[in-house]
């Protein structure tokens, strides 16, 4: 299988009760490259609700789609993770919990996030010379939500405003949704996927997954982190 864009991505161990639940809610299983069905919840149209977010499967970005740089190649990429995975050591937070964010509902971290912060940074930071320069169209997309002038420096920096100290650690669930459906859809996640949410919540691997040309997310490798 070829790949338009790779990124680094945290993907929960597939055998979780969380992952699995998740992964089904999501419809796409990114390990097997499958589509999963959905779990049944009469009042939702679940398909619909996550149909935005699918394609990427059960994850939470850590350095963001790229395409590779001239003169690199995925087998150079997968050798510069590996050796930056021996480097980096596991982290571990309180657990998950499920928030809003703006219109979207998504899983972020409990507790304090510096060292997570730190592993998001060193990925963006010591891979970067496998991203491919931003294209116009690409910051013209980005700068289509006003940004602060931070995020406009990581924007040229990195190719993207959400890294560094803007980084937020989520692993998202829907796409936007109407007041009324993400009042729905919330109370149905705190009811089928809360109680299964990890505590404590540990990031113990990273993974390399590329988007085919349909669009769609597919995990690559794992790396353990070693240190």
């Amino acid at each position: 299988m070829t790949f338009t864009r790779y990124a680094i991505y945290y993907a929960p161990d597939a055998d979780a009760p969380w992952a699995k639940w998740s992964t089904a809610w999501l419809g796409w299983d990114m390990g097997a490259s499958t589509e999963v069905k959905h779990p049944s919840i009469p009042e939702l149209d679940i398909a619909a609700i996550t149909q935005t977010p699918r394609k990427y499967g059960l994850h939470a970005t850590i350095k963001p789609p790229m395409y590779l740089a001239k003169g690199t190649s995925v087998d150079q990429l997968d050798t510069a993770c590996a050796a930056l995975a021996k480097r980096l050591s596991p982290v571990t937070q309180d657990g998950l919990k499920l928030v809003r964010l703006g219109r979207f509902l998504a899983l972020r971290p409990i507790g304090d996030e510096s060292n997570l912060a730190a592993l998001a940074a060193a990925c963006v930071r010591e891979l970067d010379i496998f991203r491919a320069p931003a294209t116009p169209e690409d910051l013209q997309r980005r700068r289509a939500t006003e940004l602060s002038e931070t995020q406009e420096a990581n924007l040229i920096n990195w190719g993207y405003p959400y890294v560094m100290d803007q980084f937020r650690f989520h692993i998202t669930l829907t796409g936007k949704l109407d007041k009324p459906t993400l009042a729905a859809t919330e109370t149905a996640l705190m009811q089928h996927l809360a109680p299964l949410l990890p505590k404590p919540f540990e990031i113990k691997a990273l993974v390399l997954a590329g988007q085919a040309d349909d669009g769609r997310f597919h995990l690559i490798k794992r790396y353990d982190l070693a240190m």
